[in-house]
C-alpha cells in the first residue's frame, strides 16, 4: 500500500478547500512559492557583515577593545577667521546705549506746575486797588476802592514726539526698543518744555518770559504783563562794579515777592556772575557748603 503523504500542510489546505478544481490549486501553489523566494530581513548576526561605519569602527575597535585614543581632529571652519566661517558667528553688541546728555534747563523746580484737564485753564490776578483808612470809633466810615482782577490765560500746545519702529524691530533687536525710545522721548520733552516756558513764541507753545515786553518802569506805572528790566549800561557785560547793579536788581523787586526771588540765568550770565567780588575781594556768589546744597547769589538761590 502506498500513502500519499503532503509535507506542505498549506497546499493540504488549498485542496480541502478546493478539492476538485486543480487549476486554481496549481495558480495558488505558485503564488505560494514565489512568496518563500522572497528573502526574509531578519536582524544579521554579529560578524554577518562587516561594519563600514568609521565612527563606530573607532569607538568600538580602537578605543573599548584596545584602549587607543581616537585620532586628532583638523578643523577648517574657524571663528576668528573671517574668510573661513568667521562672519557667520554672531557680533556681541552692548545692550546699553550712552546716550548724549543734553542741556536741559531747571525752570520746572522754580515754575507753578497745575495739573489741568484741558487747554481752558484760566487764573485770576489781583493786581491791587484796595484802599483803607483811619477813623475813629464812632467815625462814619467811606467807601474804599475794591480790588481790580485781571484775567490770564496762558497760551499752551501739545508736545508730541513720534518715532517709527517696525515691529520686525521691536521684535528683533538686542536691546529694549520700547524702554529706549520712551526714555529718550522724556528727555527730549524735558529739554523742549524748558526752552518752552524760557523763549517760548506762545504760538501753539507756553510763551516764555524772555519774549513778553519789557519796559523800565515800575509796577505802579508799567501795564499788566509787562516785564520790568534794569539795564548794565554796558552791552552783553556787567560794568566794573557790577555787584552794585545786581543789588539794584534785588531791591527794585517787590517786598512780598523778594523773599521767595530766585536768579535765572544761563551758564554764559552765570560765568560772569560768578567772577563778580565785593570791595574786600570776596566772590558775591556763594558755591554751596555741602554736597547737595544750593549755590546763592546776594543770599538767593540761583
Amino acid at each position: 500500500m502506498t500513502y500519499d503523504i503532503k509535507a506542505d500542510a498549506l497546499e493540504a489546505s488549498f485542496e480541502q478547500v478546493v478539492p476538485d478544481h486543480g487549476a486554481d490549486i496549481a495558480a495558488l501553489q505558485a503564488d505560494v512559492a514565489r512568496l518563500n523566494a522572497v528573502p526574509l530581513h531578519r536582524p544579521a548576526l554579529s560578524g554577518a557583515k562587516a561594519d563600514t561605519d568609521p565612527v563606530r569602527i573607532g569607538f568600538v575597535e580602537r578605543y573599548l577593545r584596545k584602549g587607543l585614543e581616537m585620532p586628532a581632529e583638523t578643523k577648517s571652519l574657524s571663528a576668528g577667521v573671517a574668510t573661513d566661517g568667521g562672519v557667520a558667528v554672531p557680533r556681541e553688541i552692548d545692550a546699553s546705549i550712552d546716550a548724549v546728555l543734553k542741556a536741559t534747563s531747571p525752570i520746572r523746580r522754580v515754575a507753578q506746575v497745575v495739573q489741568i484737564g484741558s487747554v481752558n485753564y484760566r487764573k485770576l490776578v489781583a493786581v491791587g486797588g484796595v484802599a483803607s483808612g483811619w477813623v475813629s470809633e464812632i467815625a462814619a466810615r467811606a467807601e474804599t476802592a475794591t480790588e481790580t482782577f485781571v484775567e490770564i490765560a496762558p497760551p499752551m500746545g501739545e508736545l508730541y514726539a513720534n518715532p517709527a519702529a517696525s515691529q520686525t524691530m521691536l521684535d528683533d533687536a538686542l536691546f529694549d526698543v520700547e524702554q529706549w525710545l520712551s526714555t529718550e522721548i522724556a528727555s527730549e520733552f524735558a529739554q523742549a518744555e524748558s526752552i518752552a516756558f524760557v523763549t517760548g513764541s506762545g504760538t501753539a507753545q507756553p510763551k516764555g518770559f524772555l519774549t513778553y515786553p519789557v519796559a523800565t518802569t515800575d509796577d505802579t506805572t508799567r501795564a499788566f504783563g509787562t516785564l520790568q528790566y534794569l539795564a548794565t549800561t554796558v552791552a552783553g557785560n556787567f560794568p566794573t562794579a557790577g555787584g552794585d547793579k545786581l543789588i539794584d536788581l534785588v531791591q527794585a523787586l517787590r517786598t512780598p515777592y523778594r523773599q521767595n526771588a530766585v536768579f535765572v540765568m544761563n551758564s554764559s550770565t552765570l560765568a560772569r556772575v560768578r567772577k563778580l567780588k565785593d570791595n574786600n575781594g570776596q566772590y558775591l556768589y556763594q558755591t554751596g557748603l555741602s554736597s547737595g546744597s544750593p549755590a546763592t547769589l546776594l543770599g538767593y538761590l540761583v
